[in-house]
């Protein structure tokens, strides 16, 4: 029998809850993701938002290295739909950063990878992903 699935929280720089405008860049070994960082605004007092795209300037960006990586998921569900995600029971909340252990998805992928003539499963068995 595996391990049951955990959650690692993985510290890195807060990303902004309202435009994070994440980008990701991968190939076959590395695994980049850029974002826009959370910095509040001291003279913000709630009544004028400011609109933030990709050009905005004065903007801090953190970049985060997977390397090397297996496989990574990007998209939903959003931070409204959350409680929906599969790891929410184990601590997944929106805006935060983990490495999931013993995750099922993973092993979804080994057994998958099973079919190939040349499947090794110690391939698989120290991945982790990150949400």
């Amino acid at each position: 029998m595996s391990a049951a699935e955990t959650l690692l929280p993985i510290e890195v720089p807060q990303s902004s809850a309202g435009a994070p405008l994440p980008h990701v860049f991968a190939d076959e070994r590395r695994l980049l993701v850029a974002y826009i960082v959370n910095i509040p605004d001291p003279s913000f007092d709630g009544t004028n938002p400011r609109s933030v795209s990709p050009v905005t300037g004065n903007q801090s960006v953190a970049i985060l290295t997977a390397d090397p990586y297996l496989a990574f998921q990007f998209g939903p569900p959003n931070d409204e739909a959350i409680s929906g995600h599969r790891l929410y029971a184990l601590g997944l909340r929106p805006y935060g950063s983990f490495e999931v252990l013993n995750s099922s998805w993973i092993a979804s992928l080994e057994r998958a990878n099973r079919v190939h003539s040349s499947h090794r499963p110690e391939m698989f068995s120290n991945a982790g992903i990150s949400s």
